[in-house]
């Protein structure tokens, strides 16, 4: 929730007087970066301001978020992120450096996503029920690719509710596993939508299954997880526009306003779903509370996919 700051009313009413930095965890050129990209651009046409991406990349995601969690807040600085990532966090590291429900104040949500399932177009495995029946016959010897925290989870959940013996190969991004499933020595991975959609165009991968309870607008010829035999895996990402929690709330409210009308747009729809997202419009206060929600509801995926935390 918002909580008062030092800026004046007349701050607020001035708003926006100067450039935005819009801070991406990822590293330039990535899926996600794309989507950040995108967002950042149409901010500018909406806001009249110049708007600057700094890539902050690095653990997971936590370097980005503390950044936003320590700057001003005055809303020249905001966080563009999946919030179901940076809620997961906060049960993902033994010390946390920041507690994103307290510290981080939804101002507009961006799209709902699934994780895919994907295997290498050379692949003989079709369908995801065919990867199951393969992997579990494989034992040890199979090997899925991941490359952040939902995929991570998602991964673990599909072993405990199959029975499969898989080893998890961590890759620090996507494009870094490529070579691994062109050579076959990874069976499968759990992907985010971004590099899933693009690297399947590319004829590189093949969509098995998303991760969510129903089918998505952005591809509704996937099969879930849960339809192909594997009940229980049921995780959604989404991305939103964060500030430090201390933002007034006009601030956030503009800000908000902003992206609602981005989002609303048919060439916004086309990109969310062409990157493998719907659409998805709330208020602050919707926004936050589905943060508050992640965070407690990934305790409990954490215990349930039995990780460490770092």
């Amino acid at each position: 929730m918002a909580v008062s700051s030092g800026l004046t009313g007349a701050a607020a009413q001035q708003y926006p007087s100067q450039n935005i930095t819009v801070v991406c965890a990822f590293p330039p050129g990535s899926g996600a970066d794309v989507l950040v990209r995108y967002f950042a651009e149409e901010l500018r046409k909406k806001s009249g301001r110049t708007t600057i991406v700094e890539n902050r990349v690095g653990a997971a995601g936590n370097i980005a978020a503390e950044y936003t969690v320590r700057a001003k807040p005055d809303g020249y600085t905001m966080f563009i992120h999946a919030g179901s990532s940076t809620a997961a966090n906060y049960h993902l590291f033994k010390k946390p450096p920041i507690n994103p429900a307290k510290e981080l104040q939804v101002a507009a949500t961006l799209n709902q996503q699934p994780f895919m399932v994907v295997v290498s177009v050379n692949s003989p495995h079709k369908t995801f029920k065919e990867l199951t029946a393969a992997m579990l016959q494989k034992g040890d010897k199979a090997s899925y690719a991941q490359s952040n925290t939902t995929g991570k989870v998602m991964g673990e959940l599909y072993k405990t509710a199959t029975g499969i013996k898989a080893l998890e190969i961590p890759y620090r991004t996507t494009a870094d596993s490529l070579n691994d499933f062109a050579s076959g020595a990874v069976d499968y991975g759990m992907m985010d939508p971004q590099s899933s959609m693009a690297n399947t165009s590319a004829g590189r991968w093949r969509m098995l299954a998303v991760s969510t309870e129903k089918r998505m607008q952005a591809v509704p010829d996937l099969p879930t997880m849960t339809e192909e035999g594997v009940p229980g895996v049921e995780l959604f990402g989404w991305f939103a526009v964060m500030l430090p929690a201390a933002t007034p709330k006009p601030i956030i409210d503009q800000i908000n306003a902003w992206f609602k009308d981005i989002v609303a747009t048919p060439e916004t729809k086309k990109f969310l779903n062409t990157n493998g997202g719907d659409p998805w419009i709330t208020t602050p206060e919707q926004g936050q509370a589905q943060l508050v929600k992640d965070q407690q509801a990934w305790e409990g995926y954490v215990k349930a996919a039995k990780i460490e935390p770092q």
